[in-house]
């Protein structure tokens, strides 16, 4: 007999109106052109042109002015190429230039899914019963450009749930540059991501076992500029995008959770930022912070990162390491386990494997967990968010791919004290799409990043066919009696 499982009647969809005012190039050339169209005309047709775009589009941006100069400001090379003073343009200009050169782009035109959950580090001001919790999505937008996204949401002592309305504007964050790399692992995952290997030891030779980004930077210059052909210097291109992805970014104290949004920095994740799985976890003197696990996408390599916040204003990304670090699909456990940092992976895309590690950013020695088992994950077993911590194990919700690559959703209970056991393994899945969950951009997908529990009821946010996202509601000790039963 299958579990009873409640879907809630609360949905979320993209909305075509959430969009960020990004920095549009075109090349070099190009943009020289525009610059000295920009300059041919006189101070008052540059006001009259902008002043109007300036209040269309203040309605739309909290800040546009601050946009337009910083994307002016990018330009300054081409403004010494042409031999202009950048810094004797007047105001109206460089707003004008930085206009010619930004584009809106929608975030989740396309999709809103693949969401986790977590709980909200501010719990003030509640009745009892209730819960303020934080929820990420993956936004898609045009060319299928995923970022994440946030939500924050009440759930009630009845487990009715209650998504707060985004707000008016949505930011992109403050980028910091101010890692200190090691040597050793930078070089490590260098080659995985296929960098000439003659280009990688020649720079690697000039660096100290601990570097900053400006010192790999000025010798990656020096180095191109040695060479004649373009080819050659985007070898050395590929390092620095390597090293842009360590970063720290830092959105404004005045923004609601609903208006950040992580859009793809580095050059390793142009293609995407995809399926973040946060959790909080819990230090061993008790107190916590936020990571999350995500897949970076350039459209070729995909690079396992992680993310670290305490407040959800200031983040910290880094990638992860070692041969565990490999493929889609890591989920981090909310603690550690016999003094070991423990995660979840699935490095060869079918199978789900667990990992140790003394140090959170890297993963050695992947241990298989589980394989498929019934015919509905026969294609593939894996995650679907951090672990879930009960008296009698670990409750995994897992996703299972099987006919027509049709995505359900089914759960696993591993031992708690040594978790690469699997004690526990619903036969039948937890959850399939109905006739309403199955048409969207990818038709037939069930999908989860992470759950919560309340009031001792399993929340499970999920995507719906890569395109929206809704809530469903399973009794916790029904599901944990339910595994015991059907063991493995």
């Amino acid at each position: 007999m299958r579990l009873s499982i409640e879907r809630k009647p609360v949905k979320v969809n993209p909305d075509s109106k959430r969009v960020i005012a990004r920095f549009f190039f075109n090349g070099n050339d190009r943009a020289k052109e525009v610059i000295e169209r920009v300059m041919d005309i006189t101070e008052e047709e540059a006001f009259g042109i902008v002043s109007p775009i300036l209040q269309e589009y203040s309605k739309r941006h909290r800040n546009i002015t601050r946009v337009l100069n910083r994307h002016c400001s990018k330009l300054k090379n081409l403004f010494a190429e042409l031999s202009i003073d950048f810094d004797s343009l007047t105001v109206y200009r460089k707003l004008l230039i930085g206009s010619y050169f930004t584009h809106e782009y929608s975030i989740e035109s396309a999709a809103f899914f693949n969401p986790s959950i977590v709980d909200d580090p501010d719990q003030s001001e509640l009745e009892d019963g209730e819960r303020r919790v934080i929820m990420s999505f993956r936004a898609v937008g045009e060319g299928h450009i995923s970022s994440i996204t946030f939500r924050r949401a009440l759930l009630d002592k009845y487990n009715n749930i209650t998504v707060i309305p985004a707000g008016d504007y949505i930011d992109e964050a403050e980028i910091v540059r101010n890692a200190v790399y090691n040597k050793k692992l930078f070089f490590e995952k260098a080659v995985t991501t296929q960098i000439n290997v003659d280009v990688l030891r020649e720079v690697e030779q000039k660096l100290d076992h601990h570097f900053e980004y400006a010192t790999l930077r000025r010798i990656i210059q020096d180095s191109q500029n040695l060479q004649e052909e373009d080819i050659n210097r985007l070898e050395y291109d590929k390092i620095l995008w390597l090293a842009d992805s360590y970063y720290e970014i830092v959105f404004s104290l005045d923004t609601d959770i609903s208006d950040r949004v992580i859009f793809p920095i580095s050059e390793y994740e142009r293609k995407g930022i995809e399926d973040a799985r946060f959790v909080k976890f819990v230090n061993d003197d008790g107190t916590y912070v936020y990571y999350a696990t995500y897949t970076a996408y350039d459209g070729s390599l995909i690079m396992p990162k992680l993310l670290q916040t305490k407040d959800f204003y200031d983040f910290r990304i880094m990638p992860l390491y070692g041969d565990g670090a490999q493929n889609k699909n890591l989920a981090l456990f909310p603690r550690k386990i016999n003094g070991k940092f423990v995660m979840i992976s699935r490095i060869d895309g079918c199978n789900n494997y667990i990992m140790y590690s003394d140090k959170i950013n890297i993963w050695e020695k992947p241990i298989l967990l589980q394989k498929p088992k019934f015919s509905w994950e026969f294609i593939q077993i894996g995650n679907c968010g951090s672990p879930i911590e009960t008296e009698k194990g670990w409750v995994v919700i897992t996703h299972g791919v099987g006919p027509m690559r049709r995505y359900v959703l089914g759960a696993s209970l591993l031992d708690l004290e040594d978790p690469t056991k699997e004690i526990g393994r619903l036969r039948e899945p937890l959850l399939i799409p109905n006739t309403d969950e199955r048409e969207g951009y990818v038709p037939n997908v069930l999908y989860s990043c992470g759950s919560i529990v309340h009031n001792n009821k399993l929340i499970i946010p999920y995507g719906l066919s890569d395109y929206s996202t809704s809530f469903a509601e399973v009794d916790m000790d029904a599901l944990v009696n339910k595994l015991l039963a059907d063991g493995v």
